[in-house]
């Protein structure tokens, strides 16, 4: 099972699990990326997330397939938001559901990874001095 958003309402870990939840499943991984306040020495006061929402959700749809067929998975949920979001609020979550945990952790992690490479959402990070665009994703 398979469940990508790409949304601009607050996401829910809950929900997340909830869509990978399996009774064969014996771990879940669970990912929780949130907006800090700083990066490479500098205080960040807010973040805002764009994408090009048709291929920001078909190349996310590819990575978890991807996932699904390099380990023994039951579910992956991949949700990230887009808009503007302030310090402590959460813009991606990855549930992996699997018979065992360690196949749960390396999916979790090839996931992330892969959509921070791969899917087009971009980043803005807002200073006390300015902004700027970076590479993307938390």
């Amino acid at each position: 099972m398979i469940d990508i958003q790409l949304r601009s309402e607050a996401l829910d870990a809950q929900t997340c699990l909830d869509a990978v939840a399996s009774d064969k499943a014996g771990g879940h991984v669970l990912f929780v990326g949130t907006v800090r306040d700083h990066t490479q020495g500098k205080k960040v006061n807010k973040l805002d997330f764009e994408s090009y929402e048709p291929m920001a959700v078909k190349e996310m749809h590819k990575i978890a397939e991807r996932a699904m067929d390099k380990w023994p998975l039951l579910g992956i949920s991949v949700h990230h938001r887009v808009g503007e979001l302030e310090i402590g609020e959460i813009p991606v979550i990855i549930a992996v559901s699997s018979a065992h945990r360690k196949e749960a952790f390396a999916a979790c992690e090839f996931v992330i990874d892969e959509l921070k490479k791969t899917v087009p959402i971009w980043k803005k990070e807002y200073f006390d001095d300015g902004e700027v665009w970076v590479a993307a994703h938390p």
